[in-house]
C-alpha cells in the first residue's frame, strides 16, 4: 500500500470512520465531512479536505492513505469511443472505456484486473487473471470516466457498465458496495437504473442478487444455448452447466419481478444457424427476457470469426418471430481495441494520443 503500512481510509465503512474519529476525540460531523470529501467529491489526498482544519488533515495522513488509481494513457477511435488504461497501485493494470451515442456516454468499467474465466474468444482471458480490484478502485474508474465525459462532451455521465474487465460476480462483496457508493446520496447519487452488471451467470451469485433485492439491471453474457457449445467457449460451463444457470435466473425473476438482458455473441459458423437461435428461443421461454445480439470482434490469436450480418439479421428475425424483444449491438471502438471482448490492457503506457 503505497510503500507503507498505512491503511487506505477508503477502505473503511463509514461507521469505522465514526469510531475512528471516536478515538480520537473529534466531533462527529467531521466524519461525515470526510466521507463526503471521499465519495461525493471524489478526493485524493488530505490536502483538497479544505473544510478540515489543517492540524486535522496532518493527523489524519500520518493514519491513512489513498490507493488511487492513475490514468497511463487513452486511444480515441475514429467513432469517438475513448479507451483509457489505468494503473493500479500496485502495478496491474485495467482499461476502462468511454462510449458516446448522441446525448448520453456510458462508461465501461473493470471489477478484477485480468479474468480466470477463459473464454474462448475474449482477449482478457488470455492476461489470466491477477486479482480482484478494491471498492475505491472501482469507484475511481466512474468518477474518471465522468470527468473525462465532461471534458469530451460536456456532460456528466448517463450509463454505467460492469462489462469491461473480469468477472463482477467473482467480485461481489466489493461490487456491490461501490454501487452503493455510486449511487448513494453519500456518493455520486447516479441512479441504480443507469447501472448494468454483466455476468457469464454465476448460479449462487445470481440468487443473492435477488435475496439483496440489486437495483441495477443484470446482463448474462450466454454467448450459447446448449451446454455441447456453451463448454467450449465458456470454461465455467462445465461447473455450472446451463440447467443451474436458467435455475437461478428463474429464482431471480420470481423474486425480483425483473426483466433482464441475455448477451449473445455471434460467432461464424459456431453458434448463428437458425438451429442455435430455435435452441435460445426455447431457453428464454422460462423467463421474460430481452436479447442483445452482438457482433464478434476479432482478437489477435483467436480463431473464431463474425458472423455475417446476414446471419446476424436471420437469426433476430427468428427470434422476433417468437415474439421476443431483440437488438443487434453495434460494437464501438473496434479500431482502438475497446470493443466488447477486446480489453487486454496491453502497452497503454504507450498509446496516449
Amino acid at each position: 500500500m503505497n510503500g507503507n503500512k498505512k491503511t487506505d481510509i477508503r477502505s473503511l465503512s463509514r461507521l469505522e470512520i465514526d469510531n475512528f474519529f471516536s478515538t480520537i476525540d473529534e466531533k462527529s460531523f467531521r466524519a461525515k465531512q470526510v466521507f463526503e470529501w471521499l465519495w461525493k467529491k471524489g478526493c485524493h489526498s488530505f490536502e483538497e479536505m479544505s473544510n478540515l482544519p489543517q492540524s486535522l488533515r496532518n493527523q489524519l495522513s500520518e493514519v491513512f492513505s489513498f490507493d488511487v488509481i492513475r490514468e497511463a494513457g487513452q486511444q480515441k477511435s475514429s467513432d469517438g469511443t475513448l479507451k483509457i488504461g489505468f494503473n493500479l497501485h500496485d502495478g496491474a493494470m485495467i482499461e476502462g472505456v468511454l462510449i458516446p451515442a448522441e446525448e448520453r456516454t456510458t462508461a465501461c468499467i473493470s471489477t478484477q484486473a485480468g479474468c480466470a474465466l477463459g473464454c474462448t474468444f475474449c482477449a482478457t482471458a488470455t492476461l489470466g487473471f491477477s486479482r480482484n480490484l478494491t471498492v475505491p478502485e472501482i469507484f475511481d474508474q466512474v468518477w474518471l470516466l465522468n470527468e473525462a465525459s465532461h471534458k469530451q462532451h460536456g456532460i456528466p455521465l448517463s450509463n454505467i457498465v460492469l462489462m469491461g474487465m473480469g468477472e463482477p460476480l467473482f467480485n461481489y462483496p466489493n461490487v456491490s458496495r461501490a454501487i452503493e457508493l455510486i449511487t448513494g446520496e453519500e456518493g455520486l447519487g447516479i441512479s441504480p437504473q443507469r447501472i448494468t452488471l454483466s455476468t457469464v451467470g454465476v448460479p449462487k451469485v445470481i440468487r443473492q442478487l435477488a435475496d439483496d433485492k440489486f437495483k441495477p439491471h443484470l446482463a448474462v453474457s450466454l454467448h450459447a444455448a446448449t451446454d455441447i457449445k456453451r463448454n467450449r467457449i465458456i470454461p465455467f460451463n462445465q461447473r455450472y452447466p446451463i440447467s443451474e444457470l436458467t435455475e437461478s435466473l428463474i429464482y431471480y425473476h420470481e423474486k425480483t419481478g425483473k426483466r433482464f438482458t441475455i448477451e449473445y455473441l455471434l460467432l461464424k459458423d459456431f453458434n448463428d444457424t437458425l438451429a442455435d437461435a430455435r435452441s435460445l428461443a426455447e431457453l428464454c421461454k422460462n423467463f421474460p427476457v430481452k436479447v442483445n445480439l452482438i457482433e464478434f470482434n476479432p482478437v489477435q490469436g483467436i480463431r473464431f470469426q463474425r458472423s455475417d450480418m446476414r446471419h446476424m439479421k436471420e437469426f433476430r428475425d427468428f427470434l422476433e418471430s417468437k415474439n421476443m424483444v431483440v437488438n443487434i449491438r453495434q460494437s464501438r471502438g473496434k479500431d482502438i481495441d475497446a470493443a466488447c471482448g477486446q480489453l487486454a490492457a496491453k502497452n497503454a503506457g504507450n498509446e496516449k494520443k
